[in-house]
């Protein structure tokens, strides 16, 4: 019935598709209006469009114009103008959904339509790519079009400052990639003035590639962390004993990639380390060897489970992470829990040492900060149901502009992986022979490495790409298109780059440009060459076009389609084939010895195939169930971090409302007052017989906090007084105290240092929230053995946790004011009777401002006095009334404190 359904009214799509057609004529009829226009006149249209957006018109009642000014601008600027699909691809991104565009639909000139509509609100667009380089690219190349219409154009990339960032986020269009886009987010809210953040919002955001940042690397978390103890050492006694222990000692499961100690294993352990003396305790589970049994685990891990070139590689003295999406390189992204040392002892590098976390937050969450979310890419519909339920985005699959010529062939199997690369060996020799250009696909660097020394020995000439040469890619991508090439790539996913048949222009004018050349040399050049890569993409094309040869499958069937989506562009004729075998990684963990065992017993032949349908349905089946895994390992990390998410939200808001704030003394007060509230509350309860009351605890803790000696003993000796009534004493005296202190220094000075307090004593107390629950969300699993909801669970103690750092706030915040008052009050008085002595001999030096004493002191929450009998200059006391606060920041009054040594 379905089918019937949709035969007789159309898919979602389609229906989604006819809707969008007459906007398209729509915006095809207003062509030649626009084609008659100077450059002058078309760049006013956007000064145009502003002032009618301001009078009150929508952005999708300027869209058929606007999107039409675009392809006209791009006509004059690129040379490139927008297909009938593209602009359909532009009002999808508009309407904040996911475009799948095909690979060499033209993604990068789709995104410009929708970003100078949105762009015309003046708040901001942000394009989000998958590194630096296509960052760059983009901005630089697309530039042109929005500088030609009268916007600006900013990058975001690695090693900006951070005076560079905030002009980039100024411009009206913003290209970047999602690591530092997010990890500003992050350094944003760390930072102490509203002129030193710069982000200005986040209003409207698309991003390339969408399904490898939302999808594929939204498992890791954007942590800032700062480092803390050095334990080389320690990582390189446990990375020891993992070659000791033996084989039947542990047991690995590479499906959910982890690796345990058996009994036997733990036995053995046991006995290393007390031969070594490390051993606290009888047994290796007692709670005194947490943290050795927490090291040898993640040793094991990085031993058995995480590879040298296919997980990482060794650079310059260091482990640097492999993207297992992209095949590229992640610098600067570490593991986290000691995983990352222990690879790091395990290759003999210099280890780093582990960090804490400042601050965090997952790509989920900060990309629902947007108010619009639009995306691109060639490979989403896999993904949809994830796109819906987690950022709300629907998918609208987009025709291509020419009909798709591709050759999909069924995977071969073979039984053994030598037997694959002979027959890949003699498949790429056989379309060498014929001209046809070959991209071979691997799914890591080991394997890429081991099929490039295979080829070579067999004479035949190729080139690598993998995270090795990352330099070379644009450069070797372009040039794959040659007839007789032979690429090897590891991964295709968001290359960014075409492989276009008979070679990429550009790229050989810009490598094969002589010292001094002229520009008739020149242009005479690019003619010779445009007339060679004519001739070349000919013979490609008679030789059946780009060849796309896959070595085995991905764990994603994404990473699969983009990798074959890389032939058969705009309607080329190409081919595409699977060779796997029953030793790779995806088929030996689903099932492929039962396979491989099937295949020798009923007597397979050496360098026979199989191909079937069965067999790639069973593949597809077995990337399914991995794919599955992975949305429940994002799902899972995304319900925890929602947790964390609202206290980010809340901590952040509130902390930049405090900036925002020209003075913050009522919310000092607030605090102030909370303080007295929770220190009666908690010393003199309510309905308690007065014999109950903690008077001791009560005038200690008052004295630590306030800053105050106040007669709580004479107090509650008073007949018939109550909690209120303490209560109400103890605000006026913490009020009276702050307004002394606070009087000589001027509301200016005491303001700017009430709002540095604030801030920083939310941060500090904000790091170590965080890292308590990184220690809770690392146990709190455990609670599972007794039946109950971890989830739950790490919400209740999460809650109780953000109630506790609400209460340190205010305890920290009014203790340190306390404190920060009488020194700023005392080196203003000392400085003054030095200014005077020195008067005479030259002129006074000019006052320091706040954030300069600031500097200088300590946020400690020391009981100590700030001053003693010894140190404080009588002549502070000169002129002070015996009540007064004593000047050296004890909280007691001058007649109980250094007053007394003025009697003697």
């Amino acid at each position: 019935m379905l089918s019937i359904a949709k035969k007789m009214f159309g898919s979602e799509n389609e229906r989604k598709l006819k809707k969008m057609r007459p906007l398209v004529a729509q915006i095809n009829d207003l062509e030649p209006k626009f084609e008659k226009l100077t450059d002058e006149a078309l760049k006013a249209q956007t000064d145009i469009f502003r002032q009618r957006f301001k009078d009150g018109e929508t952005l999708d009642d300027l869209l058929p114009e606007a999107f039409a000014v675009v392809r006209e601008a791009a006509k004059r600027t690129l040379e490139q103008r927008h297909y009938d699909v593209q602009l359909i691809g532009g009002i999808s991104l508009h309407r904040g959904d996911i475009a799948e565009m095909r690979t060499g639909e033209g993604k990068t000139l789709v995104a410009t339509l929708a970003v100078y509509l949105n762009a015309l609100n003046g708040l901001g667009v942000h394009v989000i790519t998958v590194n630096d380089y296509l960052a760059s690219r983009d901005a630089e190349w697309m530039s042109e079009i929005y500088s030609f219409l009268g916007m600006t154009t900013g990058c975001i990339v690695h090693g900006l400052s951070d005076a560079e960032r905030k002009a980039a986020y100024n411009c009206d269009i913003t290209y970047g990639t999602n690591n530092e886009f997010g990890f500003d987010y992050l350094r944003d809210n760390m930072k102490y003035s509203l002129d030193a953040m710069a982000q200005r919002g986040h209003i409207f955001c698309i991003i390339d590639e969408i399904d490898s940042i939302l999808i594929d690397e939204a498992r890791t978390p954007l942590i800032i962390s700062g480092p803390t103890d050095d334990r080389s050492e320690f990582y390189r006694l446990m990375d020891a004993l993992i070659p000791l222990i033996d084989e039947d000692g542990y047991d690995v499961d590479e499906k959910s990639r982890s690796a345990t100690f058996n009994e036997a294993g733990t036995e053995q352990i046991e006995a290393l380390l007390t031969e070594r003396d490390m051993l606290e305790g009888e047994s290796l589970y007692d709670v005194e060897n947490v943290t050795v049994v927490h090291h040898i685990n993640q040793a094991l891990k990085a031993h058995k489970i995480f590879h040298v070139n296919k997980d990482y590689i060794v650079k310059d003295d260091k482990v640097v992470l492999i993207d297992e999406f992209t095949g590229r390189m992640m610098d600067g992204r570490r593991l986290s829990e000691g995983l990352h040392q222990a690879i790091e002892a395990k290759e003999n590098v210099e280890i780093q040492p582990e960090n804490v976390t400042l601050a965090s937050v997952t790509f989920q969450n900060y990309f629902r900060l947007y108010d619009k979310l639009a995306g691109m890419t060639g490979t989403a519909l896999t993904e949809a149901s994830e796109f819906h339920e987690t950022y709300k985005l629907d998918v609208l699959e987009i025709p291509t502009n020419r009909p798709i010529m591709r050759i999909d062939d069924d995977d071969v199997i073979y039984r053994t992986e030598i037997e694959k690369f002979n027959a890949i060996v003699d498949e790429i020799r056989e379309c060498q022979t014929k001209g046809q250009p070959m991209l071979v696909g691997t799914v890591s660097i080991e394997k890429s490495e081991k099929l490039s020394q295979y080829l070579t020995e067999k004479g035949i000439e190729h080139r690598v790409l993998n995270a090795r040469y990352h330099e070379q890619e644009a450069a070797i991508v372009a040039q794959a298109g040659v007839p007789g090439s032979v690429t090897i790539a590891t991964n295709m996913a968001g290359r960014g780059t075409d492989i276009q048949l008979g070679g990429n222009l550009d790229m050989r004018l810009e490598q094969e440009a002589p010292a001094g050349e002229t520009p008739h040399q020149k242009a005479k050049r690019e003619e010779k060459t445009k007339d060679e890569i004519s001739v070349l993409k000919k013979q490609a094309l008679d030789a059946g076009g780009l060849y796309v040869l896959a070595t085995e499958r991905h764990e994603s069937r994404r990473i699969d389609n983009q990798l074959r989506g890389r032939t058969g562009r705009q309607g080329d004729p190409g081919r595409s084939k699977f060779y796997i075998s029953t030793e790779d990684d995806l088929m030996r963990i689903f099932g492929g010895e039962r396979l491989k065992n099937m295949m020798g017993k009923i007597g397979w032949e050496e360098g026979e195939s199989l191909t079937s349908r069965f067999m790639s349905k069973a593949v597809e089946r077995a990337q399914s169930r991995v794919e599955a895994r992975n949305f429940d390992i994002r799902k899972n990390l995304l319900k925890y971090d929602d947790v964390m998410n609202d206290q980010r939200k809340a901590i952040f808001e509130q902390r930049l409302e405090f900036m925002t704030d020209d003075h913050v003394s009522d919310v000092i007060e607030d605090m102030r007052h909370g303080v007295c509230e929770s220190l009666i509350g908690k010393y003199v309860p309510r309905k308690a017989y007065a014999e109950q009351w903690d008077i001791e605890g009560l005038t200690t803790k008052t004295r630590e906090i306030l800053a105050l000696d106040l007669p709580v003993s004479d107090w509650a000796a008073e007949e018939g007084i109550a909690d209120e009534e303490m209560l109400e004493r103890m605000k006026n005296s913490a009020d009276t105290m702050f307004s002394n202190l606070s009087e000589p220094l001027g509301k200016e000075q005491v303001q700017s240092i009430e709002k540095q307090v604030l801030l920083q004593v939310i941060d500090e107390n904000w790091r170590e929230h965080l890292k308590q629950l990184d220690s809770l969300k690392q146990v709190v699993g455990m609670r599972g053995y007794a039946q109950r909801d971890p989830l739950n669970e790490f919400k209740s103690e999460a809650f109780t946790l953000f109630d506790k750092l609400l209460n340190n706030l205010r305890e920290g915040v009014t203790q340190n004011m306390s404190r920060l008052l009488v020194q700023v009050m005392m080196q203003n008085q000392q400085r003054q009777q030095m200014e005077e002595q020195a008067a005479k001999a030259a002129p006074a030096r000019a006052p320091r401002g706040p954030q300069d004493m600031l500097s200088g002191m300590s946020l400690d929450r020391s009981d100590e006095p700030s001053g003693s009998i010894d140190d404080l200059d009588p002549k502070l006391l000169e002129g002070l009334s015996r009540n007064a606060p004593c000047p050296c920041g004890s909280g007691r009054k001058v007649k109980h404190c250094h007053g007394n040594v003025r009697r003697v």
